[in-house]
């Protein structure tokens, strides 16, 4: 099958992507991703082609402040982008949680059948609140109440978009609260691209919806960690990884002072991913370092200091490294709650509140407590039983006949 997959975001947003569709054109397929510019060589150098989106994912996912005029924003750039990444053609679109209120057009324009891959558990349930807005549950009722009320946001977020995309693509008006009920009526299917490890498939959620394990980022087979940053590893005991990835756009400068104080207090080497917030190390014992790929680096670390992202979540889990999470906005509390609830990470310290002190105690307590990295590597022997892409893989070729 001709297989188009659509992902906007960040760089977490899109990287699970590279290796699902990998993954799909190893099996045979012709796989496309299109993603915002800024991840076209990420896409590249996964095999794929590559099909550019005009959205800046900096502008609308970099800072915390004045969130929903960002994305209405983001929404606003992404509906002529993602028509123009569909004219090519395509016999199946695979739509990540950000493309798929405007990818459900584009399929019934194409008349082509859809798919759904996401990597957070959006849709409502009881058994928890909705994964972006707090994590104090509301009751089974409450938390329903809640998801339903968080999708008609997304909805009227999506409407103006959405309506210039119908009359673009030829098609008859639709609102966009009545094209996700024909979705739920016709139980669209939906894999979730995370481990049920830690969030196993809530049992209320409808026919179609499945938690099928994790997609990885795409690594070359013959990866090898740089030269710089073998030496450094192999120099001295295990040192504790801190990074933010996309998040902290323009506080690099606190943040790198408050991290080298934090491993100091702690007496510890460190690793310091630059990011988006451009962190960095003081080159005595705390090693700056670009983008590298976790599983090859997590293993390695005696702790992982993160913004709780699905994606770095799931690699410290894989791991079996203790978590140190440091959630900043959207679901990064929801699924830094999910690290703490396995055992696998101390209670999150949110990064509002984040001082050299609190994250220095952090990291002591997911260290020398030894049951969190006893919690870690049991959660990483459950994830090593799950293979997340094949089962997409199957979905496809049910379809393809």
């Amino acid at each position: 099958m001709k297989i188009l997959i659509m992902a906007a975001g960040s760089h977490g947003d899109v990287a699970p992507y590279t290796g699902l569709g990998a993954h799909l054109r190893a099996a045979g397929h012709e796989v496309a991703l299109a993603a915002p510019e800024p991840f076209g060589g990420l896409v590249a150098d996964s095999g794929l082609e590559f099909r550019p989106l005009p959205a800046d994912p900096r502008g609308s996912t970099g800072e915390r402040s004045n969130l929903l005029a960002k994305a209405a924003a983001f929404i606003g750039r992404l509906g002529d982008g993602l028509a123009d990444a569909a004219a090519p053609g395509a016999d199946l679109l695979l739509l990540a949680t950000t493309t798929a209120p405007l990818g459900w057009h584009l399929a019934e324009a194409m008349n082509v059948p859809s798919v759904g891959v996401y990597l957070q558990p959006t849709l409502p349930t009881g058994e928890f609140p909705p994964v972006v807005g707090g994590t104090r549950s509301l009751g089974r009722w409450g938390n329903r109440a809640a998801g339903a009320v968080g999708q008609r946001v997304v909805d009227r977020l999506h409407t103006d978009a959405a309506r210039r995309l119908r009359t673009r693509l030829g098609l008859l008006p639709l609102a966009q609260g009545a094209q996700r009920r024909a979705r739920e009526r016709e139980n669209w299917p939906v894999l979730h691209g995370f481990s049920p490890t830690p969030v196993p498939r809530p049992a209320d959620w409808r026919d179609g919806l499945r938690v099928v394990g994790t997609w990885w980022p795409y690594v070359a087979p013959d990866y090898r960690l740089p030269r710089e940053v073998e030496d450094f590893l192999q120099a001295g005991p295990p040192p504790v990884f801190i990074g933010f990835g996309s998040m902290a756009a323009g506080d690099g400068e606190r943040l790198s002072a408050l991290a080298v104080d934090a491993l100091r207090r702690v007496g510890m080497r460190g690793v310091v991913q630059a990011g988006w917030a451009g962190l960095a190390g003081d080159g005595d014992g705390v090693l700056t370092v670009g983008e590298i790929p976790h599983a090859h680096l997590f293993p390695r670390m005696a702790a992982v200091v993160h913004h709780a992202g699905a994606g770095t979540s799931a690699a410290a889990l894989r791991a079996g490294v203790p978590s140190v999470p440091v959630p900043v906005m959207a679901d990064q509390p929801f699924w830094a709650s999910r690290l703490a609830g396995l055992g696998a990470a101390p209670a999150p310290v949110p990064y509002a509140t984040l001082t050299a002190e609190g994250l220095a105690d952090a990291i002591r307590q997911a260290v020398e407590e030894r049951e969190f990295r006893i919690r870690a590597e049991a959660a990483a022997r459950e994830m090593a039983k799950e293979d997340g892409a094949t089962r997409v893989a199957e979905v496809v070729a049910g379809l393809a006949g």
